[in-house]
């Protein structure tokens, strides 16, 4: 069975871009695109619907923004396959419920109402924390292929706890003829990640997916310095960014770090967060 690749809207610009870049990818991969609208998404945010009370009701407003969006990917994707659902749950349970036979879900970085662009959204963040399957927070802007970077970051964490993150990445850099930059950051001070032991973490890391994948250039970015800063500056020209996060023993969710929180926050490029194997 081929899993769909889903996409949160709620009628917002920052989800606009989203069915945009999730049309591109889902063409990409050869993958159906399916859209789902949460009913329940204003009072998730604490927000009203910027429309007036003459309207018609919310589910028709909500069927209609669901129809708007799925309209957008066929125009930009005549081919794909699109559908489009209106559920009556909050964003976060809507999505986190159809990321259970997802490829990936793909939400944008802020929701409607929101007071600034510069930080992500609750409802990307609490999504991107518990997802079952690789969650991808469209941030920035990206040209159309044909001026595409064709540059996959990698994010290399600390023990080589990368595989699945790094199977993701090149996968990606794979479909989209791009080069995959592998970045570690290491710290010099005495008891921190010596340049030696961050080497062979990229070798454990890097591995399997060169095998597979044996036609993906590879870079390899020993970066001295913190982690986060080095890999939104390395993600400045980037068309993706690809980190993992792991499950936490015994709870729902994954530990996405201080290092996974800045890059939400702060990527100049959409970012995939890829849970990782206990």
């Amino acid at each position: 069975m081929q899993f769909p690749l889903v996409v949160g809207v709620d009628g917002s610009d920052s989800s606009l871009h989203a069915v945009d870049w999730a049309t591109d990818q889902a063409v990409r991969h050869g993958l159906p695109l399916k859209l789902v609208y949460a009913s329940l998404w204003e009072h998730y945010e604490r927000i009203k619907p910027s429309f007036s009370p003459d309207r018609a009701t919310e589910q028709v407003i909500a069927e209609n923004i669901a129809a708007s969006a799925a309209e957008r990917a066929a125009r930009r994707a005549p081919d794909l396959k699109v559908s489009a659902d209106v559920v009556p749950q909050d964003a976060v349970t809507a999505l986190l419920d159809e990321g259970r036979h997802a490829f990936a879900v793909v939400t944008g970085n802020r929701g409607r109402g929101e007071l600034t662009d510069r930080l992500l959204g609750s409802t990307s963040l609490t999504v991107e924390a518990r997802a079952l399957c690789p969650v991808v927070v469209v941030r920035g802007s990206w040209p159309d292929q044909d001026a595409a970077a064709h540059r996959v970051v990698l994010g290399v964490g600390d023990r080589g706890e990368t595989s699945e993150a790094a199977a993701f990445a090149f996968r990606e850099a794979d479909r989209r003829g791009a080069v995959l930059e592998a970045v570690r950051a290491w710290r010099h001070p005495e008891g921190a990640v010596d340049e030696a032991i961050a080497d062979r973490e990229f070798d454990a890391a890097l591995h399997s997916g060169a095998a597979e994948y044996p036609k993906v250039a590879v870079e390899r970015r020993l970066i001295e310095g913190h982690a986060r800063k080095a890999l939104v500056a390395q993600a400045a020209d980037a068309d993706l960014l690809v980190v993992g996060a792991r499950h936490r023993h015994g709870t729902f969710g994954l530990q996405l770090g201080a290092v996974n929180h800045g890059v939400l926050h702060h990527a100049p490029c959409p970012v995939a967060v890829v849970p990782q194997a206990s």
